[in-house]
């Protein structure tokens, strides 16, 4: 009997002990270390992250402060459960750290670790039973801010963008105020139309509604009423870009015409417009002359010319007769229409020929050296040869 209680006694007391060490061995541990720069000092305020062996958060603390002027940069992990972990910690420019670590039958302590990234893995205290585990790779994990970073970040993004929309506005807001300050000073910058009036004055403006007695004119100061009657010409100005002036080869004082084909008995009905002929050329205008006005100020008169007679017409051109002013000055430019080529029997070739029918272009620049003129007249002429 006392065997069997001695026994018993035995098996209790080895299962007691079994059970202990497997509690013991259970029991959540602690991490300890200091986070130091380059020069040993203590890196505070710092957030440093366990992280599973999955990647996630476990826990999260953040280095002490600075006591008497010593110390600071000290974090603790509590209660962690045996296994592997990752610790994480980014100091801006001092560096940042990602090291594994492993928890077995005792507290951890990792003792000073300097944030580098040329710095290898800490190790644990002499006095510390964990085994030590190799360094990380030279590419560390990256480092996700935590949630106060994210804030920041966002509070500086949204004013960037409220800064960036003022400054749009205000640029919006300048060049308005230039384009007002460009109309006062040149109206052709929004107004293209140019009306000379009899009385010497003129008016730019953009012309709304005209008929056969009036004109209704949109000008800076408001909308003007023009009798027909009082206008002596309507140029339209050419709004263009700054650029090298350019005088065209076409620009003459004086016209010396081209020496006349040597024909056996040349026949002129130039001369002397005989209506009675029924098969004679008759060269007419087309429409009406344009008048424009380019930025470096000459003057361009464009037009058509047609042929409706029943024969052909060479060197057919449009003189053009300036009133300078109003004591009678009058000064003469001449251009020919851009026609069909005509080669006469003594060789000579001309590009201002009209064939029955056909229609061609003139085009006549004054140059703004010419000076200004009050009105013109314009005579069209051609010759015709047997």
């Amino acid at each position: 009997m006392a065997k069997r209680f001695i026994f018993n006694k035995s098996l209790i007391g080895i299962v007691l002990t079994l059970f202990a060490t497997t509690l013991f061995a259970q029991k959540p541990r602690n991490i300890s270390g200091t986070l130091v720069d380059n020069n040993g000092n203590g890196i505070v305020k710092t957030t440093v992250l366990l992280l599973g062996e999955d990647g996630t958060e476990v826990q999260r603390v953040e280095t002490s402060k600075k006591r008497l002027g010593r110390g600071g940069g000290n974090f603790e992990f509590k209660k962690v459960m045996q296994g592997n972990y990752t610790i994480e910690a980014d100091a801006s420019d001092a560096g940042k750290i990602s090291s594994p670590v492993e928890v077995v039958d005792s507290n951890v302590k990792l003792g000073d670790i300097t944030l580098s990234a040329d710095v290898p893995s800490p190790k644990p205290e002499a006095d510390s039973d964990v085994t030590p585990v190799e360094a990380p790779g030279p590419d560390p994990v990256a480092f996700t801010p935590d949630a106060g970073k994210d804030y920041i970040l966002n509070e500086i993004s949204f004013e960037i963008k409220k800064m960036t929309a003022e400054l749009k506005y205000l640029n919006e807001e300048l060049e308005n105020l230039k384009a007002l300050s460009k109309m006062w000073v040149n109206p052709l910058a929004i107004y293209s139309k140019e009306i000379i009036m009899k009385n010497g004055s003129t008016v730019f403006g953009k012309i709304v509604y005209q008929d056969e007695e009036s004109i209704k004119v949109e000008t800076l100061v408001g909308y003007l009423i023009i009798n027909r009657q009082d206008v002596v010409r309507i140029v339209d100005n050419v709004v263009t870009e700054e650029q090298a002036e350019y005088v065209p080869e076409q620009v003459r004082d004086s016209y010396t015409p081209p020496p006349m084909p040597k024909l056996a008995e040349p026949q002129y009905t130039s001369a002397k417009r005989d209506a009675s002929k029924k098969y004679s050329a008759n060269c007419v205008l087309m429409g009406n002359i344009s008048e424009k006005k380019d930025a470096q100020g000459n003057i361009v008169f464009n037009g058509e010319i047609k042929n409706i007679g029943g024969r052909r017409s060479d060197f057919v051109k449009v003189d053009f007769v300036f009133r300078k002013n109003w004591s009678g000055e009058t000064k003469t430019l001449t251009t020919f229409v851009r026609g069909g080529y005509h080669t006469f029997d003594s060789g000579i070739t001309t590009d201002a020929t009209l064939l029955p029918g056909a229609t061609g272009a003139f085009e006549l620049y004054v140059p703004h050296d010419f000076g200004s003129f009050i009105g013109y007249s314009y005579v069209i002429d051609w010759e015709e040869y047997e």
